[in-house]
């Protein structure tokens, strides 16, 4: 026997299962068994029948606030319209302008500047004037925010005035109207005979200014102008002193001045939508407007101080520089109209610039002391 011989390798035997028995397709399925149907308990049924309850309560739930809500709201702006049916007195007297009132102030007494020597009787006189005039320019505030509430809530200050926000009803205003009208028919009985007939042509106008004259360019700015000129008769008239015909180019020249640098900042705030008028102006030629006007203003004023104030020969010197006081004035006021864009409202361009406060304080300053060297040299 060979050792050297590999043994053979040993056979695998593997069990092969028996093929299944084909299925018989002509036998019937077993019947399945099928379990009852269990009947759900009642706890179930109200359970069922409680969350359906609890959803439909919590939509009515959700809808409550809802309605709360829209019925608070409406509330609210019932009674926010029932407050503005009531308008507070300080929205009223926001309506009649306190701020504008210095216009009389600065105008009126103007007319004292010839009238020498002063008393008391002179100072009353001009405080009735001044009475007057305030009352018939707050009648006509009150009118013409009656007439441009609908425009003014178009522009993006004057949208705050009493009238166009709704805090002072229409029917409060021409309430408020009619008082003013009646204080100022007393206050034209009360004093001298026909000596009212200034307040009442500056009533008219501005009636035919707040009914169409305002959107005609160019007449709009004249009217403005001449009201002043109409203040200073005013006053002249009570105080029965003599009208300088130079005083009063100087006071039309310099209210149309500021009447038109209003018109222009109107326009580069808010455009020419606003205020028809401005249709027929342009920046260019309100610029040009603005300066012949300014230099009309230094002119008047320069020759009354020379023809027709009351000075003394020794007050010549006063006189010569209080002219520098009113030219630089003007600058100022052109400085902030045409390089500021300012100039919406004159009063508080006038009355809030440093630079023009001491300007006008040394003006008056000088002024006072040119008028009273007369009196002390008397």
């Amino acid at each position: 026997m060979d050792i050297t011989r590999s043994s053979p390798a040993p056979v695998r035997v593997v069990a092969v299962p028996p093929e299944p028995e084909p299925a018989d397709l002509t036998a019937l399925p077993e019947p399945i068994a099928v379990e009852p149907l269990q009947t759900l308990p009642a706890t179930a049924t109200t359970t069922t029948i409680t969350t359906a309850t609890a959803t439909t309560a919590t939509t009515a739930t959700t809808s409550a606030p809802t309605t709360t809500a829209t019925t608070s709201a409406t509330a609210t702006a019932t009674d926010v319209r029932g407050r503005r049916n009531r308008p507070r007195p300080r929205d009223l007297l926001a309506l009649l302008r306190p701020g504008q009132w210095v216009k009389n102030l600065a105008v009126v007494p103007l007319a004292l500047l010839d009238t020498h020597p002063w008393g008391t009787a002179a100072f009353l006189r001009t405080g009735w004037a001044v009475l007057g005039f305030t009352l018939a320019s707050a009648l006509v505030y009150v009118v013409n925010d009656l007439a441009d509430r609908e425009r003014d809530r178009l522009h993006p200050v004057k949208r705050h005035r009493p009238i166009a926000s709704g805090r002072v009803s229409t029917l409060a205003a021409f309430v408020l109207t009619g008082a003013l009208a009646l204080a100022l028919a007393g206050w034209a009985v009360a004093g001298p005979a026909w000596q009212w007939w200034p307040t009442a042509l500056y009533l008219a106008l501005s009636l035919a200014y707040s009914q169409g004259l305002k959107h005609v360019p160019l007449v709009d700015a004249f009217i403005v102008a001449t009201g002043f000129v109409l203040r200073l008769v005013q006053g002249a008239l009570l105080i029965g002193a003599q009208m300088s015909e130079w005083l009063a180019l100087c006071v039309f020249s310099l209210c149309l001045m500021l009447a038109l640098g209003k018109r222009r900042h109107e326009m580069t705030a808010a455009g020419r939508a606003h205020r028809p008028a401005l249709r027929g102006y342009t920046l260019a030629f309100l610029d040009h407007l603005v300066v012949l006007v300014a230099v009309l203003t230094a002119v008047s004023y320069v020759l009354y101080l020379r023809d027709d104030a009351s000075l003394a020969a020794g007050a010549s010197l006063v006189t010569l520089l209080s002219a520098p006081c009113a030219v630089f004035g003007l600058a100022r006021y052109l400085q902030l109209l045409l390089v500021e864009e300012g100039g919406g409202n004159p009063v508080h361009v006038l009355f809030r610039d440093r630079a023009t406060l001491v300007n006008a304080a040394l003006w008056a300053v000088l002024v006072a002391l040119a008028l009273l060297l007369p009196q002390a040299s008397a």
